[in-house]
This record gives structure tokens, sequence and C-alpha cells, in this order.
């Protein structure tokens, strides 16, 4: 069967914030750019924050330590919290709408939705789900997939060709029962970072976005965003 491939999501809070917005969740959150990641910058970052999204690009470097990081946790093992809403990536490109769907349910609390929002109704009926039901319940629906498309149009830079191989990918960091989550559709899990707050969120996942810098210093494509209280 073939593989369904999406136009890839600008990392724009403009544009998240349309693509949430027409698929039924109100405005009290926003998605916002975070500038850098020394204290000052981090201090404009409207507060609190909900979850953080990162794009980065996938490198020789990179591969190599997740396959790593795999080996390291299927040996020794990791806790992840029940209440963990994770799901796999099936679609290529599709990552910023997977990234955007993590964090949103994650978060499901704080969040309020339209009446019969699309949203909603696609975690609603995907809760009780596996990671990979839940992806191939994403292939069937058109419309977060209608939506994904016209909102890869909006953005500043020109959308690239469907065909085009793109090599940067989104991931969400989310608080769950006290514990940091890194949450990537490429991934078998999710990835336990150790113990983070409602409060120290984003400083705790810009920590893990350093590491992921650090791996590959002469990478330049790096984008943070937020998800704050407006």
């Amino acid at each position: 069967m073939q593989v369904q491939r999406w136009l890839p999501l600008e990392s724009n809070p403009d544009v998240m914030n349309q693509f949430v917005r027409q698929l039924g969740m109100c405005s009290t959150w926003q998605f916002v750019d975070v500038y850098g990641m020394d204290a000052e910058l981090l201090s404009l970052v409207p507060r609190p924050v909900c979850a953080v999204l990162l794009l980065f690009p996938i490198t020789e470097k990179y591969e190599l330590f997740q396959a790593e990081e795999e080996e390291k946790i299927k040996a020794q093992g990791q806790e992840v919290g029940t209440s963990v809403y994770f799901m796999k990536q099936t679609i290529n490109n599709a990552c910023g709408t997977i990234g955007l769907i993590h964090a949103v349910a994650n978060n499901r609390d704080k969040l309020n939705f339209d009446q019969d929002s699309a949203l909603q109704k696609f975690l609603e009926n995907s809760w009780s789900m596996s990671p990979s039901e839940r992806a191939k319940y994403l292939e069937q629906d058109e419309s977060i997939r209608v939506t994904h498309e016209c909102s890869a149009q909006e953005g500043q830079t020109e959308a690239p060709s469907i065909d085009e191989k793109v090599d940067l990918h989104f991931i969400a960091f989310v608080h769950q029962q006290g514990y940091l989550y890194e949450l990537d559709g490429r991934k078998h899990f999710p990835i336990s970072h150790g113990r983070t707050s409602e409060e120290t969120l984003l400083e705790d996942a810009i920590e893990v976005c350093r590491k992921f810098m650090q791996r590959d210093p002469n990478e330049l494509r790096f984008t943070v965003i937020a998800l704050s209280k407006a």
C-alpha cells in the first residue's frame, strides 16, 4: 500500500494557531516563538507554557544517537505514565501535525474546544487506541488532512513540492504527572527526560533542546515554539 505524503508544515506560530483554530481549538492558548535559550529571552515567553515544539534537522549524527538511545531504553527500561498520549507517524511530512496533536492531546484538561470540533472528535475517538492505531486513524481523517494541506500553503516561505525530500522534523515536549516526555512519531515510544513541573516545563524542555544542538554544532536549522496561555 502506498504511503501517504503531505506537504510539510512551516515552523511558524501564526500558521500553527490558524491550523488548530480551524480544527476547533479555542484561542485561550496560542503557539509563540521562543527566540533564544538564555534566561532573558525565555523570560519573554508568555506563561504558563504547557508544551514545547522543536523543529530540528535529521542528520547522520542524530540517526546514530537515536539508534543508541533506543537500544539503551530497551535494555534498561523506562517509566512512562499511563496518561501520556502518544501516536506513531506513518504519513510522510505529517510530523508538524503530529507534534501539534501531541501538544494538544496531553493538555486536554487545560484547553477548550468548539462544539463538534474536528480535533476534539479525533482525540475522543482515538483515546483508547494504541499508538499505531492512532496513526492509522489519522490517515483516514479527512478534516485534519485538508486543514493540514491548507495550513501548509499559508506560511511565509513557499511550500516545497509534495515529493521533495524534507530532512527537518517536529517533536513535542510535554509535562505529564511530574515528568517531561519527548514525543516523536518516528520513535517506538515516548522518551522520559526526568522530573519537571508546570512551572519549569519550558526551561526543562530547553535543556533537552540544547542537547540536540550540541550533537550537531555545525547545524543552524533549529526552531523552538511554545504553547502558552494567551
